[in-house]
């Protein structure tokens, strides 16, 4: 017994012993581990602290995106039409905290580093200016009166502001010298536009200089950035430059007609978009992609980050139907015959001409050309750029639409292919005399003779037929009104007096006559009174040539991705196919049968083309026009005058047309006796530039232009 109780005596001492040492080893631990709790409470408080601190109060903004170049334009043959040029630029970032007098502070400071031109500085700018750096004088712009109505907010922030602008006086105003005015116009463009979204302060004219100095100095400079801009660069100078159209500037931003529509699409109010024609146009497609970041700020609107989402692209490029060597060779020509035509009598009225060739099978516009005469503030003469007045101007063609009217007096029954009728002088009752040009004697022809010779009475005669009505010399014509809708309703399927289609903005139809007078009938049949567009023309002799199909006109060809590579080409996205408006309800026959005639303008041994085309190897057909019509272009003191608009359409080679042209010049003269058919000369020489073109091209001969290798053969007619 006495040993069993020493045996627990024993086991009791030994764990007293045993316990202390686990509760130190117990104590040990939870003191390392709160010291290093502590430790590491004091790293994050002392050394990471900031950095918490900004991340627990930070904000993210709404991504922003910075603008990226346009695409390319290039022509037919791969040569680069619009390009961008790459340009140093300074910009500014504002917070949404950033004050004006911050600002202020940043521009003056620029100023010293930049020259910045003011020549857009308006007075608004200079007063909001000049308030915001006069405050106190501002302040006593406003009565006593006035700041109590304002505490007792019966006046608001603006109608002080308003108060403010008005009392300034034209002494204030010159307080702010020249070299402030710098600064005016800085803190102009650094006030402009959206919190956190770059604004351009200089992007023309930036100096190397510039861009250094300001480089060295941005720390000093809160929100400026020095980066790279673009301008549009247009290749071949001002050859097609209408037609191409502009883009708006930095400064001018979107525009305002179209401010919603832009807004609604991601641009920002700075952004440069297409303003006219193939930049505006084709704006969907030119335009880049834009790079997206995102500042983030802390609570007091600093930016603490910024971090790119996405990078941004160059827009897609275009590929334009256009040859721009070809283009260049025809403005020459037009610009030849003009100054040559100028140089005789009574052609004080021209001062323009126009051509346009196109594919009659696809509808692509080869060349889009018109001039312009004029003198600039010197009196010099100025041979402007006038290729828009191809679809924005409308005149009276004259005979080179009977194509249209024989084809007319077929489809309707009156007259049939082979019909004879008499060439005569007609006498209708108070209607001046009508009849034929001087060159053909009075006598039978049929539709074939009619159209080589270029009669206007057999023209006459098949729209008296078409009127359901019967000439009797010196008797009174009674027609059919409606003869007038039937008449345009077949032109029309050619493409006179309605749109062409063409992927032009501001395209016009013309303008019909508004008289029914059986005279005005006659006119009507051989082209003097309604008026069309040189594009028109195009379109009508394009659907005679090739068999009856009205194509629509169009002047971009592709649309390909953007390629970083030089002298290579990105994959085609869209090609534009060839698309039929319209097959023209008559009888192939009847077509072949114009076709002819056409022929015989250029070959018969009385064809009135002939002395300039019948040589010609490449085979032509086509059709000449006079008009007798009235002046009613700038000159107001000559608003109609009696003068002579001279036309010719065409196409090449007669059995497998592969171009179709239009030629068209108002106003040449206003005599008859000073006739000088620049018309033939221009079609002529436009012809045999095409060709020449061509056959340089299948041999492999340089040309002023070099097609790029983009691995694909180019297609040759």
């Amino acid at each position: 017994m006495k040993q069993i109780q020493q045996a627990q005596k024993a086991k009791k001492k030994k764990k007293r012993t045993q316990l202390p040492f686990r509760l130190n080893v117990l104590f040990f631990a939870v003191f390392l581990l709160f010291s290093a709790l502590i430790l590491r409470l004091g790293v994050i408080q002392i050394v990471y602290g900031e950095q918490y601190r900004k991340e627990v109060e930070r904000t993210e903004n709404v991504t922003v995106n910075t603008p990226a170049p346009r695409g390319k334009i290039y022509d037919r043959n791969y040569e680069v039409v619009v390009d961008n040029e790459p340009l140093h630029a300074i910009t500014y970032t504002r917070t949404q905290t950033t004050k004006a007098s911050e600002m202020i502070e940043v521009a003056k400071k620029l100023a010293i580093y930049i020259e910045k031109p003011t020549d857009r500085v308006t007075e608004r700018d200079i007063k909001d200016y000049w308030i915001l750096t006069n405050e106190e004088k501002a302040k006593e712009k406003i009565t006593e009166k006035e700041w109590k109505q304002f505490r007792a907010k019966k006046l608001k922030d603006k109608d002080i502001y308003r108060l403010q602008l008005e009392r300034i006086t034209e002494e204030d105003v010159k307080m702010i010298k020249e070299k402030e005015l710098e600064v005016v116009a800085i803190f102009r463009e650094m006030n402009s536009g959206y919190a956190l979204t770059p604004q351009m302060i200089k992007n023309n004219g930036v100096t190397d200089e510039e861009y250094a100095v300001v480089s060295e100095h941005l720390e000093e400079l809160p929100g400026v950035d020095v980066t790279t801009d673009w301008n549009r660069h247009y290749a071949f100078g001002d050859t097609f430059r209408t037609v191409l159209g502009n883009i708006t500037s930095s400064e001018e931003g979107l525009p305002r007609e179209k401010l919603d529509y832009y807004l609604a699409r991601d641009y920002n109010r700075n952004d440069r978009v297409g303003k006219s024609y193939i930049e505006a146009q084709y704006e969907d497609v030119l335009r880049g992609q834009k790079a997206k970041i995102k500042n983030v700020t802390d609570k007091a609107g600093n930016i603490i980050e910024t971090i790119e989402m996405s990078q941004g692209q160059r827009g897609k490029d275009i590929v334009l139907t256009i040859d721009m060597e070809l283009q260049q060779r025809v403005e020459k020509i037009i610009e030849e015959e003009l100054m040559t035509m100028k140089r005789r009598g009574g052609t004080e009225l021209l001062d323009r001409a126009f051509v346009v060739m196109m594919d009659p099978n696809t509808g692509e516009i080869l060349s889009l050309a018109g001039k312009r005469y004029t003198r600039d503030e010197n009196g010099k003469v100025v041979l402007k750029d006038y290729a828009l007045g191809t679809i924005t101007s409308a005149y009276a063609m004259g005979s080179a639409v009977k194509g249209a009217t024989v084809l007319t007096g077929f489809q309707t029954g009156v007259i049939h292919p082979g019909t004879v009728l008499i060439d005569e002088p007609l006498y209708i009752k108070g209607t001046p005399t009508k009849k034929s040009h001087s060159g053909i004697r009075p006598g039978p022809m049929n539709d074939l003779k009619a159209l080589e010779m270029s009669s206007n009475v057999y023209m006459f005669k098949t729209a008296i037929a078409i009127a359901g009505s019967t000439y009797r010399p010196h008797q009174a014509l009674p027609i059919k009104k409606e003869a007038f809708s039937i008449m345009r309703r077949y032109f029309n399927q050619f493409g006179l007096g309605v749109k062409t289609g063409i992927d032009l903005p501001g395209e016009i139809i013309g303008w019909p006559g508004q008289s029914t007078l059986p005279g005005h009938l006659l006119d009507l049949a051989i082209g003097q009174f309604d008026v069309y567009t040189p594009i028109q023309m195009a379109q009508y002799v394009s659907t005679i040539a090739n068999g009856g199909y009205r194509i629509q006109p169009h002047v971009v060809k592709e649309i390909r991705e953007p390629i970083s590579e030089k002298n290579q080409m990105g994959n085609v996205i869209y090609s534009f196919e060839p698309k039929v408006l319209n097959r023209v309800d008559m009888k192939t026959e009847y077509i072949e049968r114009v076709r002819e005639g056409f022929y015989r303008v250029m070959h018969g041994s009385n064809g009135t083309a002939r002395a300039f085309f019948a040589n010609a190897p490449y085979d032509p057909a086509g059709k000449t026009g006079t008009a007798q019509a009235f002046y009613d272009g700038p000159i107001k003191s000559r608003r109609m005058t009696p003068t002579y608009n001279l036309t010719l359409v065409g196409f090449a080679p007669y059995n497998n047309p592969e171009v179709a042209f239009a030629v068209v010049v108002p106003w040449v003269y206003q005599n008859a006796k000073n006739h000088y058919p620049i018309n033939n000369y221009i079609g002529r020489k436009i012809l045999d530039a095409y060709f020449e073109l061509k056959k340089q091209r299948q041999l492999g001969q340089p040309s002023s232009t070099e097609s790029l290798n983009n691995g694909e053969e180019t297609m040759e007619r």
